[in-house]
């Protein structure tokens, strides 16, 4: 059995591998959605294809809708090149469940897939067409945190934006530099209204994405690329709107376990590819069953009836709380410490970490006991039971193959919302953060991380992180078992208020991460040891 198109003709063979297919006719779906899209999606990866692709999925199949989503890759052109077009934009989503089963599913809905690529005519010129099609209504993103980043820690453009910004629209190469060429387009084509919707793990993702587009709009107008109108346009949000939204599914990287179950079921050509800019994917994605998507319900040209897909459609202010919940208490901050700590510590999957006593101490203080003070109720989800779920079931689920390496990936962009938001409601509601313990202890795992050295004294290779360099530099110097090498190496990272959001040191807790931190370079057992007197 293949996937693709004419793969799927042998419906007996894939009802007997257990594997659903999608009852509606994809091909005339994806001939509708060309020629008038609705819904646009920047971030073509595997949270996009399951958990996104899904819903427009379920809505087709409820006869909800007639279109699917047109899939935009902005960083990695070998993910169309390599997993879209072989397998004619087709998903087969695996679902993992606690119990061990599998769920499978084979997901239509992605009908076209397109490189956003300035330089290549033909790509570029379908991206503008799309745009100025006035029928469109959305044009979402999951393209990562470090997607809507347009400066350093500094303060600085990044070179690759500076460029973007002399050399104007039609040479548009960064993510965001390209969505505001493209909004350009629509806009002197006939200022059609627009959502505008990050659908990233961000704190207050709506306005970053917002931020970053009409910085490049005004950059460009000061330049002489664009007019004051299209800022204007940009700006007013009955008109182009930036709605705010929280997502959560925890989708590894394509598991092997899961790679064989499938080829041995009979399906071909499986096997996950790791691509030129190192994205791990495969023609499968596989996830853990719980999801969750709050949409603030601010659509200016209508949207798809993403209720009856099980998204929650709201207001800003639940959105906030929502997000704020999972993103700087529930889940994310408690991911962030098992995955510095896991990699120190040896640990190659996350579920494992669970069953360690001080690991799983340590979540459970910086969730439920920590986090929970500064917590404000959203009303549609219960952060007590969010975070139980989070605990009990989610991260311990030993089907979900997601390790620490991953998760560990570009920590220097997360930190700020992960922790950063719930330092300074401390600092807010007491004056300080001084009664922080837990949290103290994660930043101080991440900055022992950096070392790139375990507990016993073995090196290991950091994951992916733009500040990785920086941040190793900063760190020159300290040696393992030699506590007195440490000079204060870590000072300009912890009152770093770019990456922290918040001076570490202003805050009260700068000088605990120091000491944590020196306890856990003291020789071999020193993060353990450290781990057990902090939390006990």
């Amino acid at each position: 059995m293949k996937l693709t198109l004419e793969g799927l003709k042998k419906k007996e063979a894939w009802e007997a591998a257990g594997i659903s297919l999608p009852l509606y006719d994809i091909e005339t779906v994806v001939r509708e959605t060309k020629e008038s899209p609705v819904w646009v999606h920047f971030g073509a990866g595997n949270i996009f294809r399951i958990f996104i692709g899904g819903i427009a999925d379920t809505l087709i199949a409820q006869g909800e809708s007639t279109k699917g989503i047109t899939c935009v890759e902005t960083f990695d052109f070998d993910v169309i090149d390599k997993i879209y077009d072989p397998y004619d934009n087709l998903v087969l989503a695996v679902t993992l469940n606690a119990d061990g089963s599998t769920g499978k599913k084979v997901i239509g809905s992605l009908t076209e897939a397109i490189r956003a690529q300035s330089g290549v005519a033909a790509e570029w010129n379908r991206l503008k067409e799309i745009f100025v099609n006035p029928e469109l209504q959305m044009a979402s993103f999951t393209i990562t945190e470090k997607g809507y980043a347009l400066k350093g820690t500094e303060g600085n453009y990044f070179p690759f934006i500076l460029a973007d910004l002399d050399n104007g629209p039609e040479k548009a190469v960064s993510a965001m530099a390209v969505v505001c060429a493209l909004l350009l387009e629509r806009f002197k084509a006939n200022k059609a209204p627009l959502a505008v919707v990050s659908m990233d793990n961000c704190s207050h993702n709506g306005e970053k994405l917002k931020q970053s587009i009409v910085t490049v709009a005004k950059e460009w107008e000061s330049r002489g690329f664009a007019e004051k109108a299209f800022v204007d346009y940009l700006e007013d949000e009955s008109v182009v709107s930036f709605p705010w939204s929280m997502i959560d599914k925890i989708t590894p990287r394509p598991a092997d376990s899961v790679c064989s179950e499938l080829e041995k079921a009979g399906v071909e050509d499986m096997a996950p590819v790791i691509t030129s800019k190192k994205t791990y994917i495969a023609p499968f994605v596989n996830a853990e069953g719980p999801q969750y998507l709050v949409i603030e319900d601010k659509f200016p040209n209508g949207r798809p009836a993403l209720e009856k897909a099980g998204v929650y459609m709201t207001d800003r202010d639940t959105v906030n709380k929502v997000e704020r919940m999972k993103v700087t208490t529930c889940l994310n901050p408690l991911h962030t410490a098992l995955a510095v700590y896991g990699c120190v510590l040896g640990y190659d999957l996350i579920a494992d970490e669970m069953k360690d006593t001080e690991l799983n101490r340590l979540v459970h203080e910086i969730g439920p006991v920590e986090g929970m003070p500064v917590v404000t109720d959203p009303g549609i989800l219960s952060p007590l039971e969010f975070v139980d779920e989070v605990i009990r079931v989610r991260i311990p689920n030993p089907f979900m193959p997601d390790t620490p390496q991953r998760i560990a990936t570009d920590t220097s962009q997360k930190v700020g919302i992960r922790y950063g938001e719930t330092i300074k409601a401390y600092v807010e509601k007491y004056g300080d953060a001084k009664k922080l313990k837990a949290i103290p202890l994660a930043i101080a795992g991440w900055c022992r991380y950096l070392l790139a050295v375990d507990d016993q004294g073995k090196a290991f290779e950091l994951s992916s992180d733009p500040m990785i360099p920086e941040l190793t530099e900063k760190l020159k110097g300290i040696e393992f078992g030699k506590p007195e090498t440490y000079h204060g190496q870590l000072k300009e990272i912890l009152s770093n208020e770019h990456i922290f959001g918040i001076d570490l040191y202003q805050a009260g807790i700068g000088e605990k991460i120091e000491e944590m931190f020196c306890a856990q370079i003291t020789g071999a057992g020193a993060v353990r040891e450290t781990l057990k007197r902090e939390l006990n």
